[in-house]
C-alpha cells in the first residue's frame, strides 16, 4: 500500500485537529522556548567554553532537529514568517559551524574535538539522522536546500569515514536513526549512495564481535532477529528502516523478519494502551508478558516509533492489524506525553500511580515515575518528537493500490491527488460514524478496528484483512462502528493484571483517577452487571465513563 503524504490531505475538524492546532499554536513554540532555556538552541553558535553554563549534551543536535523538523511539517501548510525565521537562524549556525570535511556535531566539535567517531554510545549517528530528516523535511516546506545541502555533504563524510576508509572506531551506530533518514534522503534525493550507506549500517549490525549487544539490538545480524530486545526507541527505529530497506529492494526475507519483529511486540510485549518498553532500567523490551504497571516505562518516543514502524509494516502488506496498532498506541500511549495545556510532558506513561507508593519512594525504597507532566527533561527526546508527529497526522489516514482507496484512520479530512477526491464525515473518537464521499477510485476499503465486535455499512462489501472492501458506485458510504464500552482481560501470563480488568470504548483505554472516585483505587470493582453511561468531556475533548461498580470496605469501618 502507499500512503498518501500528510499535503495531499487536511484534517478539517474533530479531536485531531485540535491536537494539531495545539501544537502550531503553543506547543512547538513552547518547546523552543523550553530549548532556549535549557541551552539546546544556544549550543548551535557552536561557542560553549569550559566552566560556562548549559555545557552541550551529545544529544542536543537531535533535539534541535526534531523541533526543526517539526517547524518544517507545520510551515508546509501554515507560512509563518517568525517560525521560519528560527529555523533559518539555526541553519545559519549550521552551515557556519560545519566542518570543510562535512563534519557536524555540536558536542565534538565544542567539547572533544579529538574524539569524533570514537565513542559508539555517544549519539553522532543519531544525531546526524534527525540532522537528515529535519533537512529534507524543510527542502520539501520551502523549496530551499541549502540545509539539505550541508546535510549531503555531512552524509558524504560519513560514507568515506565508514564505508571506505574504515577509520571510525565502530562500524555502526549505538543508537539507531541514521538508517531510516538515509532512506528517507535517498527517496528525495535518488543518490543511491544513502540507500547503500543505510543498508551498510543495517547489513554490518551483529557482525561486529566486538559491538555485540542486545540492549543496542547488535547481538546478532538484522534478519536472525525475531524477537524484539533491548532499548524500544532504538529497536523501533532499527525495525523501521528494515521495513524501508525490504520495501526498497524486494526483500522478502527481510520483509518477513519485520513481521516476526511485530506479532512478537504486539502479542507478548504490549501493554493495552500501546506502550512498549516496560524496564526502566534500560528503557526496553524484558521478557514475553513481562508487563508491570507501576513502573512501566512506555516511553512516549517509543510508542511514536512503533507508529513509524507500523506504517512501513502496511507498505508492506495491506493488513488492518498495523493500523489498529498505530490507533491503539496514539490515543493512549502516545497522547498521553502531551498534557491539554500542550506545554507539558510524559516521558514514561505507567499505567498506574499509587501516591502511598511515591512517598516511599522519597524514603528511597522504590524508583517510580514521576506523577504530574513537565515542561523540560534533562533528556527531552519526546517533546519535539510530538512536535514532528502532530504536524504529519494526515500520513496515516488513507492509502492506494490497485484503483483501491484505503481508509486507515479515521477523522474528518478530505484527500485531494490528482482525479482522487475523499472527504470523510465523523466526529470519531467521540463517535463511530463515519461518512465517505469518494471519486475517483473503483473500491473503496474501510478499516474494521479489530476492538469493534459490531459494525453495519450501507453498501455491500468483502471482508479481508480487517478491510471491507466496497464497491464505489459515487454515493455516499457510511460505516457505524459500534462504540460501546467494554471489558477487556489481559493474557493470564501477564502477572500483574491477573484479576483485573480494563474499560475500552472505540479505541481509547480508560483510566480511573482519585480526582473523581476518591482516594484508594484499589478498592474499586468493576460490577458484573457493567452498566454505564457515556458523557462527553468538552475540557479533554473526549467521551468520559460512568461505570457501575462497587468499593471494597475496610473491616472493623
Amino acid at each position: 500500500m502507499n500512503f498518501f503524504d500528510f499535503t495531499d490531505v487536511d484534517i478539517t475538524a474533530g479531536f485531531l485537529h485540535e491536537k494539531q492546532e495545539m501544537n502550531r499554536k503553543i506547543t512547538i513554540n513552547a518547546v523552543y522556548d523550553r530549548f532556549v532555556e535549557t541551552g539546546r538552541i544556544g549550543a548551535f553558535s557552536c561557542s560553549w567554553k569550559e566552566g560556562e553554563p548549559n555545557k552541550p549534551h551529545f544529544f542536543y543536535d537531535s533535539d534541535g532537529a526534531k523541533w526543526m523538523e517539526g517547524a518544517a511539517y507545520i510551515l508546509q501548510k501554515h507560512p509563518d514568517a517568525e517560525l521560519e525565521a528560527k529555523v533559518e537562524a539555526l541553519i545559519d549556525q549550521i552551515e557556519q559551524h560545519q566542518g570543510a570535511d562535512g563534519y557536524f556535531n555540536i558536542y565534538f566539535t565544542v567539547c572533544e574535538p579529538d574524539k569524533r567517531f570514537s565513542n559508539r554510545h555517544c549519539h553522532e549517528l543519531y544525531c546526524a539522522g534527525h540532522l537528515f530528516e529535519a533537512a529534507v523535511a524543510y527542502a520539501e516546506a520551502t523549496g530551499r536546500t541549502r540545509f539539505l545541502h550541508c546535510m549531503e555533504k555531512y552524509a558524504e563524510y560519513i560514507y568515506r569515514v565508514f564505508v571506505q576508509e574504515k577509520s571510525a572506531a565502530f562500524t555502526t551506530p549505538g543508537h539507531e536513526e541514521i538508517e531510516l533518514a538515509l532512506i528517507r534522503m535517498y527517496r528525495y534525493t535518488g543518490n543511491k549512495r544513502y540507500r547503500e550507506l543505510a543498508a551498510f549500517f543495517l547489513e554490518q549490525r551483529g557482525r561486529i564481535e566486538a559491538e555485540k549487544s542486545a540492549y543496542m539490538q547488535s547481538h546478532r545480524p538484522i534478519r536472525e532477529q525475531t524477537e524484539a530486545v533491548g532499548h524500544a526507541v532504538r529497536a523501533t527505529y532499527l525495525y523501521t528502516a528494515m521495513a524501508d530497506l525490504a520495501l526498497e529492494t524486494g526483500d522478502t526475507e527481510l520483509a518477513e523478519t519485520c513481521e516476526a519483529l511485530f506479532r512478537d511486540i504486539t502479542r507478548r510485549k504490549m501493554y493495552v494502551t500501546g506502550g512498549i518498553g516496560s524496564n526502566y532500567i534500560g528503557e526496553d523490551f524484558t521478557k514475553p508478558y513481562d508487563l508491570p504497571n507501576e513502573d512501566a516505562y512506555s516511553e512516549t518516543c517509543a510508542g511514536i516509533g512503533l507508529m513509524f514502524f507500523c506504517r512501513r509494516m502496511q507498505r508492506l502488506h495491506n493488513c488492518a492489524a498495523y493500523a489498529d496498532t498505530i490507533e491503539r498506541v496514539f490515543y493512549n500511549n502516545v497522547l498521553a506525553g502531551i498534557a491539554t495545556d500542550g506545554q507539558s510532558f510524559f516521558y514514561e506513561n505507567p499505567l498506574e500511580i499509587t501516591l502511598l507508593d511515591h512517598y516511599s519512594d522519597e524514603l528511597g525504597a522504590r524508583r517510580l515515575p514521576i506523577t504530574q507532566r513537565v515542561a523540560c527533561f534533562s533528556c527531552s527526546c519526546c517533546p519535539p518528537n510530538l512536535n514532528r508527529l502532530l504536524p504529519t497526522l494526515e500520513n496515516y489516514i488513507y492509502g492506494w493500490e490497485d484503483e483501491v482507496l484505503y481508509v486507515n484512520q479515521f477523522a474528518a479530512s478530505t484527500l485531494h491527488h490528482g482525479d482522487l477526491r475523499c472527504e470523510m464525515k465523523t466526529a470519531y473518537p467521540v463517535d463511530g460514524e463515519i461518512e465517505l464521499c469518494v471519486s475517483g477510485a473503483a473500491e473503496v476499503a474501510v478499516r474494521i478496528p479489530g476492538w469493534c465486535g459490531e459494525y453495519t455499512i450501507n453498501h455491500p462489501y468483502e471482508l479481508r484483512d480487517g478491510y471491507a472492501y466496497i464497491r464505489n458506485d459515487g454515493t455516499p458510504i457510511r460505516v457505524c462502528l459500534d462504540m460501546r464500552p467494554f471489558p477487556l482481560y489481559a493474557d493470564s501470563r501477564v502477572v500483574k493484571d491477573v484479576n483485573r480488568v480494563c474499560i475500552q470504548a472505540g479505541p481509547i483505554v480508560y483510566c480511573a483517577e482519585s480526582r473523581d472516585n476518591g482516594e484508594n483505587l484499589h478498592a474499586l470493582s468493576v460490577a458484573d452487571d457493567f452498566r454505564y453511561t457515556v458523557h462527553y468531556s468538552p475540557e479533554i475533548g473526549l467521551n468520559t465513563l460512568t461505570v457501575s461498580g462497587y468499593r471494597t470496605e475496610n473491616a472493623g469501618e
